[in-house]
């Protein structure tokens, strides 16, 4: 279980392709000096379980299921957002995410007022999980619905998400 709070973002080093899935080397956080073989993270949203572990990295598996879920099955991004499991002393800011991915959704329009607003389309069958002010993961970030219509709905991002997220690398057109 996670939070959706990022803790860090990090690299994807290197990328393994095979038929049955693709394994991910990721540039292990400087401060995750305890990470343990079969610890889950998670990786832009999606719950990745630590598969090998050396002194500078780690790599998880991504089978097809979470390749048709998630964005990694559209494209491998170059930096990702990360959270490590919740331990039960901790505070549990954010929402409580699960990290297995629904599905992924294009960004159709991306405004800044007084915050940053991104709408997201979805497809019909997904809007029944979608409630103005209800709790909602892009990316693995905790965020809640600002509005909803029938066909996209609206996040509105707060400085400090964006300065420590990959949030504000997101353009019209991407997916999350």
């Amino acid at each position: 279980m996670f939070s959706g709070i990022i803790e860090e973002t990090t690299q994807i080093v290197r990328t393994n392709k095979s038929d049955k899935g693709i394994l991910l080397s990721f540039e292990r956080p400087k401060k995750w000096t305890d990470l343990k073989l079969g610890e889950s993270i998670s990786t832009n949203g999606v719950c990745l379980t630590i598969a090998a572990l050396r002194e500078h990295e780690y790599d998880c598996f991504l089978i097809p299921e979470t390749l048709d879920k998630s964005t990694f099955g559209v494209s491998i991004p170059k930096v990702v957002n990360l959270e490590r499991a919740l331990q039960i002393n901790d505070r549990i800011d954010g929402h409580i995410v699960q990290g297995h991915v629904d599905a992924r959704a294009k960004i159709i329009q991306i405004s800044s007022k007084n915050d940053k607003r991104i709408s997201i389309q979805i497809e019909k069958s997904d809007r029944k999980y979608i409630i103005s002010k209800g709790s909602i993961t892009i990316d693995g970030v905790a965020l809640t619905v600002a509005s909803c219509t029938d066909a996209s709905f609206d996040v509105a991002v707060i400085p400090y998400t964006l300065e420590y997220t990959i949030l504000k690398t997101l353009e019209v057109g991407d997916y999350v």
